[in-house]
């Protein structure tokens, strides 16, 4: 065992007797963070920051995967949430906080005028296909980008296993930025496509016109176009990524940013089509639990009064400048490159000769961990990331790029590594 991580090692032991992979989510589980050289459990975080079961302190640009816009313990969300549990937490009746959280959203965002709860995003991407399937009368649904585990959009990976053959023949795959290839997917089965759900951005920027094209050529087949704004929505602006490009769908999906952390979800939209949730099944015992939605009316409210998204942008700016200039100055442009939206950026690897990008990405994780930088590989800024804690972060990856360009020449980044190096989950951006 490693004597930094010893303690979440030991943890890690005893969790897999349980849990599988130890994690309830993948993405947190040791399929991403590599043994050896990563924390397995964090006791505590506050602002940007983050503490493991050890007592190493980082500078988290994971941010709860990107579920954390504010901060750790934000003072006003937590205010609101301890003082709502005075009052309690779920009842047999609506609370009021249901309709306040509702008002907030539509007052907020293009597309909503009117609202329904989850509790993750794969409630709100499952309820908004639902909906598109009632109200169109059709089966088919074409995706671009990661919309969560249910059978409707999990069947279209390389995780389909226990997903019957017959959902996963309803799922069709687009690239990105590919009208083209939107089109041929359409016109396949023309008549048959209830609705589009795209991230309308994550690595890459849309092309000019690209979103406005797609909601077209969507309506022009007679299917809904579905914006999931599970990470945009509450990151690019107040209003999500349908308010920064200017493009209005007619459901969106949030959830993660829209609470701070708290659990909760959304399914947004047309008046005419969110009424057939009073026909579909979507309900939950917890959808209107109320801890969740005073978290969410805390958070919004601060959005509104506060610089939050402007923040974020001129942190993310000072990012891309960053590392912009570090990967030119140690040499790597041929396999490092910086894409995104500044308050959800990528650190973009390709594999160079004798050195896979999983490897480079695993001996980049290795040196920033052990410098006190929680990374995947992203950068999910929240309000509470400051200066300092860009040029921290900055400063660790011009220790490290020499390290990895040194691996790349030699030929054998095994010799670097202090670990086996990741594999991938699935590809899915």
């Amino acid at each position: 065992m490693s004597e930094r991580y010893h303690q979440s090692e030991v943890l890690l032991e005893r969790a897999l007797k349980t849990i599988p992979l130890g994690s309830q989510t993948f993405s947190k589980s040791k399929t991403q963070y590599p043994l050896g050289i990563s924390p397995y459990f964090i006791a505590k975080g506050q602002g940007c920051r983050v503490w493991d079961v050890d007592g190493n302190e980082y500078i988290d640009f994971v941010s709860s995967l990107a579920s954390i816009t504010l901060g750790y313990n934000d003072p006003d969300v937590t205010a609101a949430v301890r003082a709502q549990l005075d009052d309690g937490v779920i009842f047999s009746l609506p609370h009021r906080l249901e309709m306040e959280v509702a008002e907030r959203l539509v007052a907020m965002v293009p597309c909503a005028e009117m609202v329904r709860f989850g509790k993750n995003g794969s409630d709100a991407t499952s309820g908004a296909i639902r909906l598109a399937r009632a109200f169109t009368g059709r089966e088919r649904v074409a995706v671009c980008g990661y919309h969560g585990w249910q059978d409707w959009y999990i069947g279209s990976t390389a995780r389909h296993r226990g997903v019957p053959q017959c959902v996963r023949d309803l799922t069709h795959g687009f690239a990105y930025n590919d009208l083209a290839a939107l089109k041929a997917v359409l016109e396949a089965h023309p008549g048959e496509f209830a609705a589009v759900i795209i991230e309308p951005m994550n690595v890459a920027t849309p092309a000019p016109d690209y979103l406005a094209c797609v909601l077209e050529l969507t309506h022009r087949h007679g299917a809904l176009l579905v914006f999931d704004e599970t990470i945009t929505g509450f990151r690019f602006a107040n209003g999500g990524a349908q308010e920064y490009f200017g493009v209005t769908p007619d459901l969106a999906t949030f959830g993660k940013g829209l609470a701070n952390g708290y659990p909760v979800s959304a399914v947004a939209g047309r008046a005419d089509v969110m009424k057939l949730m009073e026909e579909i099944f979507f309900s939950f015992t917890f959808g209107g639990e109320t801890l969740s939605l005073a978290a969410a009316a805390a958070t919004m409210d601060k959005l509104v009064r506060e610089p939050v998204t402007a923040t974020l942008a001129k942190r993310g700016e000072q990012l891309r400048k960053g590392v912009t200039e570090l990967i030119a100055r140690h040499a790597l442009g041929d396999w490092l490159s910086f894409a995104g939206h500044p308050s959800w950026t990528f650190l973009v690897i390709k594999d160079a000769p004798g050195c896979s990008m999983w490897e480079a990405k695993t001996l980049l994780m290795q040196e920033l961990l052990a410098r006190g930088i929680l990374w995947i590989g992203t950068h999910n800024l929240n309000y509470a990331h400051g200066e300092a804690d860009i040029a921290r972060l900055l400063a660790a990856y011009d220790e490290a790029f020499p390290i990895l360009r040194r691996a790349i020449e030699t030929g054998r980044p095994g010799d670097f590594l202090h670990c086996e190096p990741l594999q991938p989950l699935f590809k899915i951006r």
